[in-house]
């Protein structure tokens, strides 16, 4: 086609992505490509490019060369503030005087695409996870990754976003009602009842979230697909772009999408990490106070997953089909056990320093309550917030008085009874020498109506005082003078089960598990 006989307008997208597939495009460089519904991936060497396709949907349009410039000048400017290290430019396409297209050239631009360093698709977090599974390092990193981003983000007015989940809730009914075959009529009525009713119930907690800042312009699509190592740490990428308004919401709904694709690929473990760091890291006392409304932002984040698995099957066959027919079902039950009625769990695992409270408590959490797992608190951390010092600094001994430490049990107990009345369960960590430490966290389990487990861990002196001396970079400050003072107390009858905490962690967990009636391992 020569230059005078061509007519822009008469150009298809089709063209432009055949010529960027080719070798000629990239100097006879090697072409992979990725298809989604809207947009292809080419990977080039160390390059990689991102085309927007030209598709309009409910939630997305791209229809237009104007819109689809819009949308990668748009990726650029939102991911350099998480992936600075990937995002580089927007390049056009241009059509040249001879009629053949080239990239970055001097002609009119007749398409536009995102340019990007490629990474080693095998340190997505996805596929580390089908591969590897995510460790608790990764998982804790994680949770800073998403604290890190969440202190980027601006902030948005509340009531839109508030708005916008009614008529999500609307959204997935009509969808689900559309997929019998997936999600059963009576199941879905019940699902859309159940939902309504609690974001009834949540709709003035989120709005006083909203007036506190904590409703943003997040990333918006924060699962392990969007994920890479990069120099060993996560990193985000591939933010919304295309609508402000699907990128809002409040930061744990944003987090939500990641710990429901930990719960959705069964890591249990990395997911209450994440959810527990988070909330440790972040240092708002009121993330705990409006716990429940997180069980509501995970059934939103899978029924989106649900209907989008429902509706990509319509055009995939074979294995193919199956697995993502089997991930529609899979998401639609967690969107049903997300909001059933479930009793929080108050668990206290006492003893002296050294016999594993913490330990226990990790392994532990991820299998009490509802997902993803219970709420660790811990006297040690609480103790170096309330002195307003680093997690791992030293506390002067003079705050380890009777006085001070009543005090740090007393914001123990206040934050575990918030997380409580949200309908979350809790364990809480600490030596409870006293007979009244262990009578008053009992007391708080009954006052809301909270299932009680209390154990007691025990070794021997010599276990205690090598445990401690082995810590680093932990919230105890105790060390071998502390474990031999501990002796001398006085600790009164103890009714809690007692555990030999000598053995390994697995089989001191498997007996705890045996003693609260949890099966070891799920």
């Amino acid at each position: 086609m020569t230059a005078n006989s061509f007519d822009v307008d008469t150009i298809e997208q089709s063209e432009i992505i055949d010529f960027f597939s080719s070798a000629a495009a990239h100097r006879g460089q090697e072409v992979k490509r990725i298809d989604t519904h809207a947009n292809i991936a080419f990977l080039v060497g160390n390059d990689a490019y991102k085309m927007k396709r030209d598709v309009k949907f409910p939630f997305l349009d791209y229809s237009s060369l104007e819109k689809r410039k819009a949308a990668c000048e748009a990726e650029i400017h939102l991911n350099s503030q998480y992936a600075p290290q990937i995002y580089r430019s927007t390049l056009p396409i241009t059509l040249q005087p001879d009629g053949s297209f080239e990239l970055a050239g001097r002609g009119q631009a007749v398409e536009w695409v995102v340019h990007m360093n490629r990474f080693n698709e095998h340190l997505g977090l996805d596929r580390i996870a089908e591969e590897k599974g995510i460790s608790s390092e990764l998982a804790i990193d994680l949770a800073k990754l998403m604290v890190n981003a969440h202190s980027r983000t601006t902030l948005r007015e509340a009531q839109p976003w508030i708005d916008d989940l009614a008529s999500y809730m609307d959204q997935n009914l009509d969808a689900f009602l559309e997929f019998p075959q997936f999600f059963p009529k009576d199941q879905v009525l019940a699902l859309d009842k159940a939902a309504r009713q609690e974001h009834h119930t949540i709709e003035p907690t989120i709005q006083q979230r909203g007036a506190l800042g904590f409703v943003r312009l997040n990333h918006g699509d924060a699962h392990l697909s969007n994920i890479v190592l990069h120099d060993g740490k996560p990193l985000l990428f591939d933010a919304v772009e295309f609508d402000d308004a699907i990128a809002t919401g409040d930061v744990l709904y944003d987090l939500a999408f990641l710990l429901l694709d930990l719960c959705e690929r069964e890591e249990p473990v990395a997911a209450n990490i994440v959810l527990n760091t988070y909330l440790r890291l972040t240092h708002q006392p009121k993330h705990l106070e409006d716990i429940r409304v997180l069980r509501f932002y995970l059934m939103m984040r899978a029924a989106i997953r649900a209907k989008i698995a429902a509706a990509s099957s319509l055009h995939q066959d074979g294995e193919t089909r199956k697995k993502t027919e089997h991930q529609a079902r899979a998401y639609f039950q967690i969107c049903r056990r997300a909001l059933e009625p479930t009793a929080p769990v108050l668990c206290a695992i006492g003893g002296l320093s050294g016999t594993g409270k913490t330990t226990l408590a990790q392994g532990l959490a991820p299998l009490l309550g509802r997902m993803p797992g219970a709420v660790h608190l811990r006297t040690d951390v609480i103790r170096k917030e309330l002195l307003d010092i680093g997690e791992t600094d030293k506390a002067g001994k003079a705050t380890y008085t009777p006085e001070f430490s009543a005090r740090v049990y007393g914001e123990l107990f206040t934050r575990a009874g918030q997380v409580l009345a949200g309908g979350h369960s809790v364990i809480i960590d600490g030596v409870y020498s006293k007979a009244e430490e262990r009578d008053s966290v009992e007391k708080l389990a009954a006052q809301e109506a909270a299932e009680f487990y209390g154990i007691w861990l025990e070794a021997e002196l010599q276990t205690l005082i090598n445990r401690v001396e082995a810590r680093h970079g932990d919230a105890s400050d105790a060390d071998s003078d502390v474990v031999r003072k501990q002796q001398t107390y006085a600790l009164g009858s103890i009714a809690w089960p007692k555990l030999d905490s000598t053995a390994p962690k697995e089989a001191v967990l498997k007996q705890a598990c045996s003693r609260m009636g949890l099966k070891h391992g799920s």
